[in-house]
């Protein structure tokens, strides 16, 4: 009998327009660890048999040598890419078009190679270790293949003091199911120490503890055909658009209303940081020598 892996699947194919570069493969911790080797680093401690990356094509070769050449044998890697013309079969979209289609539509990248649960994290940001031992247990107790998982994050630890953030505010009901994400942009904190945000022609204001899906997710295989249902339905609406996108809190609304999923909300207290501004390096810097010195990890990862 085939053993099931538990993957993490890192969402690693966004170029970073408003960090200025790639990144994923920027430096951070003292031996030039970046956050992915950390994000690595705890879900292997806490479980995980396997890493997926999502890349791009033109950056795959040397993304995938320098991953290698880091992390040797340390845990199992794997690479595919997400291109735009990795659709369903009758798809049609522009020429013109470069931006990818979105999250959702990469982690269907990962249906070649995972057939087991998976964790879902993005590439630049840090989670914490605690976040992984959360979706572990979850995975481990789980008997329903159509119950996926969100780790939320309080706000006030997810912002940025560089510049705005966009963030997707997660409402659940009283078994602690999610009922909605809101994707909110343009998220910061005003001159009087409010977390604000454009609201129609007027101001929103948010608590510090509003809870918001910071894209941490755990998923069964059923996901993904539910997903491409619905990527047919997107590409038949917005298909011919230059910038549209296929995010995942769009696909978990759909199939929470329409009852083909539940959603269970995982709340995390643990310590979120991650890099949207080149000025955001220096305190995740700071915040990483931190951990190091307080012995949540050691001086270097991989030894």
């Amino acid at each position: 009998m085939k053993q099931v892996k538990t993957s993490l699947l890192v969402l690693a194919a966004g170029m970073g327009s408003r960090y200025g570069g790639l990144k994923q493969m920027d430096a951070f911790g003292p031996n030039g660890e970046t956050i992915i080797d950390y994000s690595i680093y705890d879900a292997k401690k806490a479980g995980f048999d396997e890493v997926v990356f999502v890349v791009r094509r033109h950056f795959r070769k040397k993304f995938e040598s320098y991953f290698r050449k880091r992390i040797g044998d340390h845990i199992s890697m794997s690479f595919v890419e997400q291109e735009l013309y990795k659709l369903p079969n009758g798809s049609r979209y522009i020429a013109e078009r470069e931006k990818p289609w979105g999250t959702a539509h990469a982690v269907l990248m990962g249906e070649e190679v995972i057939d087991g649960p998976f964790a879902v994290i993005n590439a630049d940001d840090y989670y914490g270790p605690e976040s992984y031992v959360t979706l572990m247990n979850y995975f481990q107790q789980s008997t329903d293949q159509d119950q996926f998982a969100v780790v939320a994050y309080l706000l006030e630890n997810t912002l940025s003091a560089y510049g705005t953030v966009n963030r997707g505010i997660c409402f659940q009901d009283k078994q602690g199911f999610l009922t909605d994400i809101q994707e909110t942009l343009k998220i910061a904190k005003d001159k009087q120490g409010k977390i604000t945000y454009p609201k129609g022609d007027g101001v929103g204001v948010l608590t510090p503890r509003t809870l918001v899906s910071m894209n941490m997710f755990g998923f069964f295989p059923s996901y993904f055909k539910k997903t491409t249902k619905q990527l047919i339905d997107f590409l038949k609406a917005d298909g011919l658009e230059l910038r549209s996108e296929f995010f995942i809190p769009f696909t978990l609304d759909n199939m929470i209303n329409s009852k083909e999923a539940k959603v269970k909300v995982l709340t995390s207290n643990a310590s979120w940081f991650g890099v949207t501004y080149k000025n955001d390096k220096p305190e995740v810097v700071r915040r990483i020598k931190k951990l190091i010195q307080t012995g949540v990890y050691p001086r270097k990862l991989w030894t």
